[in-house]
């Protein structure tokens, strides 16, 4: 390279930087029902005692949502859905049908709500040729019917962006989620992002709270976002002029729900999700919204321990799902991948990051207050990002704890420490952004 084209090489990277530091940060937001009609006669995941039972009728909708950020030359991408988790194929299967947009594994973070009245996810999983249908049995036609409505959304959502204000905010609620497991730990943050557009109006509002949507059991048989569908749809109608709702969980791997309440699980879903509603409502109202300059994106691929069954997963998982020692083995080198993506996006003061799984409270705890340590205001946790691998648990409770959550952690006693170590890793990046 000659001099002359040294200075236009580094012209050309100092203008680029420059015009991404100085851009303003824009956004578009759009929804899509996801509901699959009841003639596909599919199943509701969550309960191994649901037998690939189809759905018996729709109690309440299941929707998709998308926020699309843009600054200067990144871009980056937010999908909620009220399902209970997605398999790895869901992701990589979306960008292969929007090429040329420039999305991919890196920018895009995909989060299941955890709802135990939506799809079930095996019926989901290309790799899923098991035939089990206490795991759930594969359906190519409603993996389709999800692609393509992901599809249409994400085309939608990438167009028509204009410049945004954030603003972020935390408050603790006491006596509203427990740790199932009778652990210490209990994550009672709730996280509010306000997305307002520049001459004020609402957008959209980010909401992430650590808790199980298991008000609905395995007997009952109707689609439902379960709880975090209320919370969106009451939040939407108490803020209105169009905004959209988020709904995003946290490490919820050993978090409950706390409701005093002799009503039936339909009723209980619409009760706690008004309570939360009313409680990110009040939290919003606080916010005062200003432009943001900190916006970047984080990813890296982290190796797993090798695959290996729990020492209780036959008392708990494993009878749950039919399954023996010698079946377990076939289905997690079947399902079980060696390594995953892990991602984290900055917004503000707001760091997410992503977890590919159901991780509990106590190393949440630990990936929240490292990160905050590092200068960062509120850090949420992202759980079920992009795919579901299993609970994730410390080596203590992995190893001196019984329960449905040991017995579903298939990657040893160091997995979660693997995990949390990656999480912090990969969003560290991102705590000195200027």
């Amino acid at each position: 390279m000659n001099y002359r084209e040294l200075v236009v090489t580094v012209f050309c990277i100092l203008t680029l930087s420059i015009t991404s530091y100085g851009a303003k940060l824009s956004a578009s937001v759009s929804s899509i029902d996801i509901t699959p009609p009841l003639e596909m006669k599919y199943t509701l995941g969550g309960y191994g005692e649901r037998m690939n039972k189809p759905a018996e009728g729709i109690h309440d909708p299941i929707w998709a949502k998308a926020i699309a950020l843009q600054k200067g030359d990144k871009k980056y991408l937010i999908i909620t859905l009220d399902l209970l988790g997605i398999p790895s194929n869901i992701k990589s299967d979306l960008i292969k049908r929007i090429p040329g947009m420039g999305w991919s594994m890196e920018n895009m973070m995909l989060l299941p709500s955890h709802s135990h009245g939506s799809l079930e996810m095996a019926a989901l999983n290309s790799k899923n040729l098991l035939n089990n249908p206490n795991l759930g049995i594969f359906q190519p036609e409603l993996l389709e019917f999800i692609l393509q409505k992901l599809e249409v959304l994400v085309r939608k959502v990438d167009k028509n962006y204009r410049s945004v204000k954030i603003a972020t905010g935390s408050k603790m609620l006491e006596g509203l989620n427990r740790n199932r497991r009778k652990d210490p730990d209990i994550d009672k943050e709730l996280i509010v992002t306000r997305i307002d557009l520049k001459n004020g109006n609402p957008l959209a509002v980010l909401v992430n709270w650590t808790a199980h949507p298991t008000f609905l059991g395995g007997e009952d048989m109707l689609v439902s976002a379960e709880w975090p569908g209320y919370l969106q749809t009451n939040l939407q109608n108490l803020i209105g002029k169009g905004v959209t709702a988020m709904y995003f969980n946290g490490s919820e791997g050993d978090q409950s729900t706390v409701l005093s309440s002799d009503k039936k699980g339909y009723e209980k879903i619409q009760i706690y999700g008004k309570i939360i509603a009313d409680q990110s409502f009040d939290l919003y109202n606080e916010l005062k919204t200003q432009e943001v300059r900190e916006f970047d994106y984080s990813y890296q691929i982290v190796p797993l321990p090798e695959h290996a069954a729990h020492p209780s997963f036959m008392k708990t998982g494993g009878e749950e799902y039919g399954l023996n020692e010698k079946t377990v083995k076939i289905v997690m080198d079947v399902l079980g991948p060696n390594e995953v993506g892990m991602g984290a996006l900055r917004i503000g003061d707001l760091l997410i990051s992503g977890i590919p799984g159901e991780m509990t409270a106590v190393l949440g705890q630990k990936v929240k207050n490292t990160l905050k340590a590092n200068g960062i205001k509120y850090v949420a946790i992202g759980g079920l990002a992009n795919e579901w691998i299993g609970y994730i648990l410390s080596s203590d409770q992995y190893l001196h704890g019984e329960g449905y959550e040991s017995s579903m952690s298939f990657y040893g006693p160091d997995f979660g420490e693997v995990i949390s170590a990656g999480a912090i890793k990969t969003a560290t990046t991102l705590t000195h952004l200027k």
